[in-house]
């Protein structure tokens, strides 16, 4: 308020000065003792009214106020200029005449342009009542370089973001309903076995070979949970954010072969034949070497179980394009078109193995594209007649 009195007053001011600069001195002073106060009652009563709004109405009816006010200001003045003999009384009614009929104009002139503002703030109203009740396509709201059309612009980003974060949210509720689905099928199965071969042990019913081999299945079922429950735990933890490897130039070639070596007698049991191909460069790589190791024991593992006897598995690793390049090639029956969108989905098994092997925890190929990104590379396959490829990228030692 403070500072529209003070226009008020250099307004009056400037405008009394022009006067008197033109008539003189006392023309300018009577001059500025005609208008200020009307300018400053007018601005008063304006600020009044607009702490009243509420009990205004629409931008119509404040429209019209404030229309009003700058009318009466004229008239006002007009007519103490004509009260103290500064104008004829002709000229003031001519002048009131014309400040009426300016003022009516003014008046149908905010109307028509009030017109257009409702029915913008009447869209922008019901866009928001329907963003309320769910509908997140929402295309009936004002455009243009105004306020409005600024707001709806704003609404219907504010609609996109509400859409897509809340078909995040479905998926990740459908993510977390099938991962509980597939954790809950995952430890029943072994869960009843370990129920009932050590209730069998406990009554005496298995002795001898049979509870010796039931002994040894328990052994490997608990393996098997526990399998399940670390990778379950190491890939909760990566998704979270909750990583502090130790990072560090690993030789590629070197770890491959130990890799290699380690998963020999388990090919070798199925009649599998893996094999490094080394070709003696230098292939260094900035990572963890256990977790790179842990993906390399993933995808060999998971190569060799798809790999029909008298076939192979082969790694290699080599430098593609600034980055290392590391494939585990099989000789299986390669992953068919329903199948390769789920590849790396955890415990998604398809195929002939859609009814659930006992090996593996199911979690090895998601946690391995886990790893991969986490260390800021990628992992993907080519599936061909032949069998499949599996590739992953780490970042090159030599660039770190």
């Amino acid at each position: 308020m403070i500072r529209s009195l003070a226009i008020a007053l250099a307004a009056s001011l400037a405008g009394s000065a022009a006067v008197g600069a033109i008539y003189g001195f006392d023309a300018g002073l009577t001059t500025f003792y005609l208008i200020a106060p009307v300018a400053l009652m007018v601005l008063l009563a304006a600020h009044i009214a607009a702490r009243r709004r509420d009990l205004m109405g629409g931008i119509g009816r404040q429209l019209a106020l404030a229309i009003a006010l700058v009318v009466a200001s004229i008239l006002a003045t007009v007519w103490i200029g004509a009260d103290r003999m500064f104008i004829s009384d002709h000229d003031a009614v001519v002048v009131s005449l014309m400040a009426g009929v300016i003022g009516l104009v003014a008046l149908r002139v905010g109307q028509v342009l009030n017109g257009g503002i409702a029915e913008d703030v009447s869209r922008i109203r019901a866009g928001l009542v329907r963003i309320g009740e769910g509908d997140r396509q929402v295309d009936d709201l004002p455009v243009g370089s105004d306020e409005l059309g600024e707001i709806g612009s704003d609404i219907e980003a504010m609609a996109r973001r509400l859409a897509l974060e809340e078909k995040r949210r479905d998926e990740a509720e459908s993510a977390r309903r099938s991962l509980v689905a597939s954790v809950s099928h995952d430890l029943r199965t072994p869960i009843a076995s370990l129920r009932l071969m050590t209730e069998a042990i406990a009554d005496g019913v298995a002795t001898g070979e049979t509870r010796e081999r039931y002994l040894n299945d328990l052994g490997l079922q608990v393996r098997l949970l526990g399998d399940l429950v670390d990778d379950l735990f190491e890939l909760s933890r990566i998704e979270a954010g909750d990583i502090n490897w130790a990072m560090g130039q690993i030789e590629l070639e070197a770890l491959l072969g130990e890799t290699v070596e380690a998963m020999r007698a388990q090919a070798e049991s199925r009649g599998v034949r893996v094999v490094a191909d080394l070709s003696g460069d230098r292939v260094a790589a900035r990572a963890n070497p256990e977790k790179v190791q842990r993906v390399l024991f993933n995808l060999i593992q998971n190569a060799i179980r798809h790999t029909p006897a008298d076939g192979s598995v082969t790694v290699r690793a080599r430098l593609a394009e600034g980055d290392v390049e590391v494939e585990v090639a099989d000789d299986g029956p390669g992953i068919s078109d329903e199948d390769a969108p789920h590849v790396f989905d955890p415990f998604y098994r398809g195929g002939e193995d859609v009814a659930r092997s006992r090996e593996g925890s199911g979690l090895g190929l998601a946690l391995s594209r886990a790893i991969v990104e986490a260390h800021g590379g990628r992992i993907w396959f080519e599936s061909t007649g032949s069998g499949t490829v599996m590739r992953f990228t780490l970042q090159s030692g030599a660039a770190a």
